[in-house]
C-alpha cells in the first residue's frame, strides 16, 4: 500500500482542510479528529533582506479517509487518496520589518476560508509519494 505525503511548499503551509468551520483547540480532540477544518496556524514569514514576522493565520487541517482495495482486473487495485485541501483562499499582504535599502517590505501569504477533503492539487501543494 503507498501512503501519500504532503511536502508543504508556501501555498501549502495553509493547506491543513474543509467543513467550512474553524476548529479550536477547544473544540475537540485534535488527536482523534477525521475531517477538514479551517485552524488557526502561526509561521514565521521572511524573505532576503528583512527580518522575519511571526504570523497567525487560518490553514487547512485535518485528516481524510483514504482505501485502497485489490481488484482482478488491471491495474489491479481501486484506490479513493483524498488530503485535507483548499477549497477557497484569499490573500493577504503584509510589510516586514527592517528591510534593507531596495528590498521590498511585501510579502503575500494565502488565508484559508473553506476547505474539503480532495484530491491533491500540485496548483496548492507539493504531492508526492512513497
Amino acid at each position: 500500500m503507498k501512503l501519500a505525503i504532503l511536502f508543504l511548499g508556501p501555498m501549502a503551509l495553509l493547506l491543513l482542510a474543509g467543513c467550512g468551520c474553524v476548529l479550536g483547540a477547544s473544540s475537540g480532540n485534535l488527536h482523534t479528529f477525521v475531517g477538514c477544518a479551517v485552524r488557526e496556524f502561526t509561521f514565521l514569514a521572511k524573505k532576503p533582506g528583512c527580518k522575519g514576522l511571526r504570523i497567525t493565520t487560518d490553514a487547512c487541517w485535518g485528516r481524510c479517509e483514504t482505501w485502497e482495495k485489490p481488484i482482478l482486473e488491471p491495474p489491479y487495485i481501486e484506490a479513493h487518496h483524498r488530503v485535507c485541501t483548499y477549497n477557497e483562499t484569499k490573500q493577504v499582504t503584509v510589510k516586514l520589518p527592517n528591510c534593507a535599502p531596495g528590498v521590498d517590505p511585501s510579502y503575500t501569504y494565502p488565508v484559508a476560508v473553506r476547505c474539503d477533503c480532495g484530491a491533491c492539487s500540485t496548483a496548492t501543494t507539493e504531492c508526492e509519494t512513497i
